[in-house]
C-alpha cells in the first residue's frame, strides 16, 4: 500500500480566476515520471470553484472522466448537446471518445467542490457519450466498463466498518472525515494505492466519505 497525503498534492498553476486545483498524479505542467498513472487512473483532481468561476470550453479525447461533487452545484455543457447540473451524491461520466469539448462552471451561489477522476479506456476512440446517475447508493458500485473499473462510494458514520474489495489495483480517496485502512489513518484528501490486495475493511474514525476504485490488471 502506497499512501499519498493531501499535502503532497501538486497545486495547479495558471488556473482561471476563482479556481483552485490540486492534483494527485502528473497533470499539465506538473510532471513526475514516477507518478503518471495508477492502474487505469490517470488523474484524481480536487477542484474548488468560487461562485461564477469555471473552466471555459476545452477539448478531451480518449479519456473516461468521472466527477463526484462534494459541495455546491456543477454546471456541465458539452459539444454533444448535454447540459446538466450535478449535485452532491450524483456521479457524472463523460466518455470523451475520439473527441469532445465541454464547459464546467459554478453557476450557483455557493462555493463548489468536486473530485474529478480521469481513467484510461481499454480501447481508445469511439463516439463520445455522457451519463449521470442521480443519488448513487452506497451499496451499488458504479461500473465504467470502458476502463475495466468499478467505483464504490462509502458514506460512513463514526465507528462503522466497510468492506474494501480485493483487486489488482485499488485506489482509495478520502473525500471527508478520517478512516483507518489496513491500520493506516487517512484524512481528507489522502489517498492509498493498493496493488494485488486481498479483500479487507476500512473503519471510519469519524463520519467519513470514501471513494474506492476497483480496477482490473
Amino acid at each position: 500500500m502506497d499512501v499519498r497525503r493531501a499535502a503532497e498534492r501538486y497545486r495547479g498553476q495558471d488556473t482561471p480566476d476563482g479556481v483552485e486545483s490540486w492534483h494527485a498524479l502528473s497533470f499539465g505542467p506538473f510532471y513526475d515520471p514516477d507518478n503518471l498513472r495508477f492502474g487505469a487512473v490517470l488523474a484524481c483532481n480536487e477542484e474548488r470553484l468560487a461562485p461564477g468561476a469555471g473552466f471555459d470550453e476545452h477539448p478531451h479525447s480518449h479519456t473516461e472522466i468521472v466527477t463526484w461533487v462534494v459541495a455546491g452545484e456543477l454546471t456541465h455543457r458539452d459539444s454533444a448537446g448535454h447540459r446538466t447540473t450535478v449535485r452532491a451524491g450524483d456521479v457524472q461520466r463523460l466518455s470523451a471518445g475520439s473527441g469532445v469539448r465541454h464547459v464546467e462552471r459554478n453557476d450557483g451561489p455557493e462555493p463548489l467542490v468536486f473530485v474529478q477522476m480521469w481513467l484510461a479506456p481499454v480501447d481508445p476512440g469511439g463516439d463520445p457519450a455522457y451519463e449521470i446517475v442521480r443519488g448513487i447508493a452506497d451499496s451499488t458500485p458504479y461500473a465504467v466498463p470502458e476502463a475495466a473499473a468499478l467505483l464504490h462510494v462509502r458514506r460512513l458514520v463514526a465507528g462503522e466498518r466497510t468492506a474494501v474489495p480485493g483487486a489488482a489495483y485499488l485506489y482509495a480517496h478520502v473525500v471527508r472525515g478520517e478512516v483507518r485502512l489496513d491500520g493506516v489513518e487517512l484524512g481528507p484528501g489522502d489517498a492509498a494505492r493498493i496493488t494485488e490486495g486481498k479483500e479487507s475493511e476500512a473503519v471510519a474514525v469519524t463520519a467519513a466519505e470514501l471513494l474506492l476504485w476497483e480496477m482490473a490488471p
